[in-house]
């Protein structure tokens, strides 16, 4: 048997050892995928009952299951890595805008490509791309995603603060070409999104935000991430981040806001009541910011919640662990709260919340029918997961990308073994090594700290 052959096939019987059906891994199970889609998803003898036609493809010892949706990513900051490490907050000034505004077509479309390999390999068959600050970004990270296969939620940036009326109104026209765009069963979900509040007028901001709202897609914006934004707000307009978009009328359901690590109780309030979605981003607290989103809290305020890298790591067992750990060291320990959730509520965000924080809950997310084909085959058979006891809970702190054996999006295997089956990924990776020292060595890039080896070299 050619499982990798089985698995493109345009229909197809697959009967896992277990399958992960809405958060509860299930034995004897059987998931019937038709031209990119699940149509069927139920007790195996009942499916091979009524498709006698079809051989099940076996898969014991392997685990079924959705795979992750980044909520928060940007893709043509992928060069960029360990420069950023050790770095104060807002390294956007100092490295990525000077190093985007550094990256001709041939780079931009390089670091997307390997963006969307990293993200494959971590198991994510979505991304959400917050926005490029190169206008030749979007058309680069719209190749890179056909290319390499990942599901992306692409946004349009709609900054307008120091613009003229006719540039305002030109940025309007772009994003309602963004949003009309045909693309009809394809693997980029159109979006908009405004840097920061402050970054756009009230007018924007409301445009933007009623333009989302119609197309039922997401409106992403960084909210309240660090202390300097927060301040900076409060200087600008006498107002935090998030009341700028309620006092512009710009805050609902369609608002997809990265970070919220730094939110008051009315801000927490304001979130619920607007129906608002927010991307946890634990990792870049850990790494770059200066808290941690109350994201256990928000989980029990009923806000809407998915799990974001921000381009951090793209591992989507690790970024659940973070997930957990942060929550259990920042909420859980100081008031006797060892569960924080169990392993069930962050592989739920990580999958299901996600999808629907992203907009695309209709989509992707669930093994359900209906939904794309984009899932995951993992095994179980190793020491990590032996004995099993809680699979939930091991997929959060025990799992590893490692046991990922083929990530399939809209049913297409685009990952099989950590690699790609149909294009060159060391190729990729050649051309991008080439292409990022050119980038940095060109780029105004400031770093505040050395890196390691001058930090370690012998003093004169």
């Amino acid at each position: 048997m050619n499982l990798l052959q089985d698995l493109n096939a345009r229909e197809l019987l697959l009967q896992a050892g277990l399958t992960l059906i809405d958060g509860v891994p299930l034995a004897d199970q059987a998931v019937l995928v038709r031209d990119g889609r699940f149509v069927e998803v139920g007790p195996a003898a009942q499916l091979q009952a009524r498709h006698p036609q079809l051989q099940a493809v076996a898969l014991p010892g392997r685990l079924l299951m959705p795979g992750f949706v980044d909520t928060h990513h940007h893709l043509t900051q992928s060069f960029g890595k360990a420069l950023a490490f050790g770095e104060p907050s807002e390294i956007f000034r100092r490295i990525w805008v000077p190093l985007e505004q550094h990256l001709d077509d041939e780079a931009l479309h390089a670091s997307a490509q390997l963006a969307a390999l990293e993200a494959l390999r971590g198991g994510f068959t979505t991304v959400c791309d917050a926005g490029t600050r190169s206008e030749r970004g979007l058309e680069a990270i719209e190749a890179a995603v056909r290319e390499s296969g990942i599901r992306c939620v692409l946004a349009r940036i709609c900054n307008d603060a120091g613009v003229d009326e006719a540039g305002a109104r030109q940025i309007e026209a772009d994003a309602e070409r963004h949003l009309a765009a045909p693309r009809a069963g394809d693997l980029i979900h159109p979006s908009l999104g405004i840097s920061i509040p402050e970054a756009a007028s009230d007018r924007m901001l409301a445009r933007v935000a009623a333009l989302c709202r119609e197309a039922g897609v997401a409106f992403q914006v960084h909210l309240n991430e660090h202390l300097a934004s927060v301040e900076r707000s409060l200087i600008a307009r006498g107002l935090r981040p998030l009341e700028v978009l309620e006092h512009a009328g710009a805050l609902g359901p369609e608002l997809l806001a990265a970070h919220a690590t730094m939110v008051t109780p009315r801000e927490l309030a304001l979130l619920r009541d607007h129906g608002a979605a927010v991307s946890y981003n634990p990792v870049a607290s850990a790494w770059k910011g200066n808290a941690v989103a109350p994201a256990w809290l928000m989980q029990g305020l009923g806000i809407r919640l998915g799990l974001g890298t921000d381009g951090t790591r793209s591992d989507g067992f690790r970024l659940m662990d973070a997930a957990e750990t942060a929550q259990r060291l920042t909420s859980g320990l100081d008031v006797g709260d060892f569960s924080t959730g169990a392993g069930h509520t962050w592989l739920n965000m990580a999958t299901a919340a996600g999808a629907d924080a992203a907009a695309l809950g209709a989509v992707t997310g669930r093994i359900a029918p209906g939904l794309a084909a984009d899932f995951l085959l993992v095994d179980l058979d190793v020491p990590e997961l032996t004995p099993s006891w809680d699979l939930p809970w091991e997929l959060v702190r025990l799992a590893h990308r490692g046991q990922i054996e083929a990530v399939v999006v809209q049913g297409r295997v685009r990952l099989w073994q950590g690699w790609p089956p149909d294009w060159d990924a060391r190729a990729l990776m050649h051309k991008a090594r080439e292409l990022a020292r050119r980038a940095v060595a060109a780029a105004p890039i400031h770093r505040v700290h050395p890196g390691t080896p001058a930090a370690r070299a012998p003093r004169a």
